[in-house]
């Protein structure tokens, strides 16, 4: 039986391990909205179907699918892929699903954030949202694990974490005024020492270029390999207004140290060129005054929205000019992964890519 815990991960000696760690484990939600994705989402669809084949030949597979989505999802996705019924509003995993807290002894716990689509009554992206809200808590009693509620607003893809004391997240996103207002940047910072069991937390100032859905998750700038390593999304293109959000990212991650003192690696990642919804596109979405996505909008499109899960790399392939250069920067990075690219251009018209759709589950053998 699954418990809702009253005290903190930190406070019980729990702490949210390194996306490079092993897991046991990795969760989608199924697309459906309209509004949220274009052609009634079945180009999306697709796409995920393609990116949960990829990682079930490394890691196993759980999908959370409407009642009304169950047989088209059965008919998409592969055999050895788990459908687990469960409604949702929509299908950002990363944000809406569990956080996991693990200990030395191996046991594990989920840490639910509390959902607000990105923005609330001030700049939601949709209403309601009460089922995203719910699938957290759903997540860690499939599994019979006990749960934190966070009593503040948070998104998965806001924060990355090292495993060894140090978290990553923007200004830009935590400290926009429709998350917490009533919080100053110093409650967010302990909220998060509180429920991750970081020490050192790095804010870097903006997400990347138009990534306004989210307020600018960091997960789209930058990802973390390993302790003390950081990769960055990077533009030598001095007139692309990305290029001063990177730099600036730069000089925050240069000046500091990590939790353990560590003075760090940053990778440079290149971009792809910039990309932009079309005409033909923009006219095959319900719409929304939640969401943009008219023609002509820059979509904010990053290589290091990728997923790591037990010695594979399931990363976005984006502009066919740029893919080769991006893969061959990610295998330098991790010499030692499989590379899997999979087209993702259908996942970026929705507002995120792969890591946003996807959450790991940590093994309990995790030490």
């Amino acid at each position: 039986m699954s418990e809702k815990l009253n005290t903190t991960p930190k406070a019980d000696h729990f702490k949210m391990p390194g996306e490079h760690e092993p897991h046991e484990a990795i969760w989608l939600a199924w697309p459906e909205r309209s509004d949220t994705w274009h052609l009634q989402a079945k180009p999306a669809q697709q796409s995920f179907a393609e990116v949960a084949t990829a990682i079930s030949e490394a890691t196993p597979v759980y999908v959370a699918v409407s009642k009304c989505q169950l047989t088209n999802a059965k008919q998409m996705l592969p055999s050895n892929v788990n459908i687990v019924e469960m409604e949702t509003n929509d299908a950002w995993m990363r944000d809406i699903g569990p956080s996991y807290v693990v200990d030395e002894k191996g046991n594990r716990r989920a840490v639910d954030w509390q959902f607000n689509a990105w923005g609330g009554e001030l700049d939601g992206l949709y209403s309601p949202w009460d089922d995203d809200d719910k699938v957290a808590s759903k997540v860690a009693r499939f599994y019979g694990d006990d749960y934190y509620r966070a009593p503040f607003i948070l998104e998965g893809g806001s924060i990355h974490v090292d495993g060894e004391g140090t978290a990553y997240t923007t200004e830009e996103c935590l400290l926009h005024p429709s998350r917490n207002p009533n919080l100053s940047k110093q409650d967010i910072e302990d909220y998060l020492k509180a429920y991750l069991s970081v020490e050192k937390v790095i804010w870097l100032p903006f997400g990347l270029y138009n990534d306004k859905d989210t307020n600018g998750h960091v997960d789209n700038l930058i990802h973390v390999p390993r302790p003390g390593e950081v990769v960055l999304s990077w533009t030598e293109d001095t007139s692309d207004p990305q290029y001063h959000i990177s730099l600036k990212a730069l000089e925050v991650l240069e000046s500091e140290k990590d939790a353990k003192g560590r003075t760090l690696t940053v990778h440079k990642l290149p971009l792809p060129s910039p990309l932009y919804i079309t005409e033909d596109e923009a006219k095959t979405f319900e719409q929304s005054d939640g969401m943009d996505r008219s023609t002509g909008e820059r979509l904010a499109g990053s290589y290091a929205n990728f997923l790591i899960t037990n010695n594979r790399i399931i990363f976005p392939l984006l502009d066919e000019t740029t893919d080769k250069q991006a893969k061959q920067a990610l295998q330098k990075i991790f010499p030692d992964y499989e590379l899997v690219g999979i087209q993702a251009r259908n996942i970026l018209l929705g507002g995120g890519n792969i890591h946003c759709i996807t959450q790991q589950i940590p093994s309990k053998k995790n030490k």
